[in-house]
């Protein structure tokens, strides 16, 4: 949400006199807004809470340490000079412990709510001789907002009933990796859905030939992603093709490009047919049922059944992920700054990942749709920010908690869908730096489950062209030249 004017609130002195009544520090804190999702904290300690941590220390060391002072006896040595030879350990000691215990303190009395640690650089600062302890930073929160009455919202729901024919196209896409590619036969053979051509590739920008790539192998799938592009609409574009035709499709650049003047801009590319392949599938013996669990050709099929129905269930959260955003943004202005995206990118990927492990998605589809993802990584970014901060308020509301047995018990379920031990899956994770993603999206599911078993329902069929559909991908630009990555800076015009 866009900050508006910069507001500063200050603890009062009477809170700050109750604060240390209760063993706190005696504190003042100011909190300023200083610009969307970023909130300037300046705080004060009072400097009888400093004096009082260093008599505790040097009460201690007459105590426990004078048996280590050269020249006196136990006890003996004299308090100034204990202060004098320990000062500077004793300094650093309560440096670190009233900036924690100020820290702690704004954690449990303030209502920040921030998205990182904040920019603080605590080996920089140091206690004064005399005064109060002053310190500061910027720390970005997550935005302010009143979340609309999620419970009985009316949601459309995309409903489809699978045929005998979907379940047998599923079961080829996954014996495909299994079976051996063939040129297609036949009269006037021309190209269709799954098929494999080779094709010569040049991109152009009306007149200007942009690169050109030959015998590339393509997958004939709805969309198609190159390394700094994606051609929504592959699929009808290509079909119905023969060889030695040419075919101009629609592609839109990623803000990734090389050429930044082209960033987000639709070019053209011209794929000329040159062969047309197929995948032969491999025979259903014991040993491939094997590796997926089953023992003949029904359960199989049954598998398969499932896995579509939780692909389907996922189109349906996601799509009640965007209708709920939708409400929120009705009544709020979303502002998210670049430097912020920017910085939660990874862990927004990461949480995309879980939801598509989650439902049932094979690696090899989780990563073409993340290299979709990548390549416009601050709008996917911001779009699943958004809906992370509603569902984790909502989240919040309802008192809803992920604790270790739940991340367990999901990780039970992932093993089980990938026929891997869940040793071996919970190791993965953990070397992937996934755990923090998977509580998220836990709580984010959690969060989502309370909104969807209040809602009032309205069942849309869709069909088969209008689901999201599969991504093929090659390894070539659409631009030449080295493709740039996001900054924190908004890149200059050109």
């Amino acid at each position: 949400m866009a900050d508006e004017d910069t507001t500063t609130t200050t603890a009062p002195p009477d809170d700050a006199t109750k604060a240390a009544d209760e063993g706190k520090l005696k504190q003042t804190v100011e909190i300023s807004d200083v610009g969307p999702c970023k909130k300037h904290v300046k705080i004060t300690v009072d400097r009888d809470a400093i004096d009082e941590r260093f008599k505790e220390k040097f009460d201690e060391l007459i105590k426990d340490r004078t048996a280590a002072v050269p020249g006196f006896r136990p006890g003996k040595a004299p308090r100034k000079y204990i202060e004098r030879k320990f000062k500077p350990t004793v300094a650093e000691d309560v440096r670190r412990e009233v900036l924690m215990a100020s820290l702690q303190q704004l954690a449990d009395d303030s209502n920040i709510s921030p998205l990182a640690p904040p920019d603080l650089d605590a080996d920089q600062l140091e206690i004064p001789e005399s005064g109060p302890f002053v310190y500061e930073f910027d720390v970005e929160v997550r935005p302010e907002f009143d979340l609309p009455d999620y419970k009985g919202m009316k949601l459309k729901k995309p409903v489809r009933k699978y045929t005998d024919t979907d379940i047998q196209n599923e079961m080829r896409r996954l014996l495909e990796p299994q079976g051996s590619l063939v040129p297609k036969e036949g009269k006037n053979v021309r190209v269709e859905p799954n098929d494999v051509i080779v094709c010569d590739l040049v991109t152009v920008d009306g007149n200007k030939e942009l690169n050109k790539a030959t015998e590339v192998r393509v997958r004939v799938e709805k969309r198609l992603a190159l390394n700094d592009g994606v051609a929504e609409d592959f699929a009808n574009q290509i079909v119905g093709a023969k060889v030695g035709d040419t075919r101009e499709v629609d592609i839109k650049l990623a803000e990734t490009v090389a050429d930044q003047s082209l960033k987000g801009k639709t070019v053209k590319g011209k794929f000329t047919i040159k062969d047309i392949k197929v995948v032969r599938l491999p025979e259903l013996t014991p040993d491939l049922l094997d590796q997926y669990g089953v023992k003949n050709e029904a359960q199989l099929q049954e598998l398969i059944a499932n896995a579509l129905e939780r692909n389907l269930e996922y189109q349906q959260r996601q799509f009640a992920r965007q209708q709920i955003l939708q409400q929120v943004a009705q009544k709020v202005k979303w502002d998210l700054p670049r430097d912020l995206l920017i910085r939660q990118a990874t862990r927004t990927l990461q949480r995309r990942v879980m939801e598509m492990r989650s439902a049932g998605m094979t690696e090899a589809q989780i990563e073409a749709r993340m290299t979709v993802l990548r390549q416009n990584v601050l709008h996917s970014t911001a779009v699943s920010l958004m809906e992370h901060f509603v569902l984790q308020k909502i989240a919040e509301t309802e008192k809803i908690e992920i604790e270790e047995s739940d991340i367990d018990a999901e990780l039970q379920r992932i093993a089980a869908q990938s026929g891997e031990s869940f040793r071996k899956v919970k190791a993965q994770m953990e070397r992937e730096d996934m755990i923090e993603a998977l509580a998220t999206e836990l709580l984010e599911r959690k969060a989502l489950d309370v909104v969807l078993n209040n809602a009032q329902y309205e069942e849309v069929e869709i069909k088969p062209e209008e689901q999201e559909g599969e991504v093929a991908t090659i390894e070539t630009q659409a631009v030449p030249g080295e493709m740039v990555e996001p900054t924190e800076e908004e890149p200059a015009a050109e």
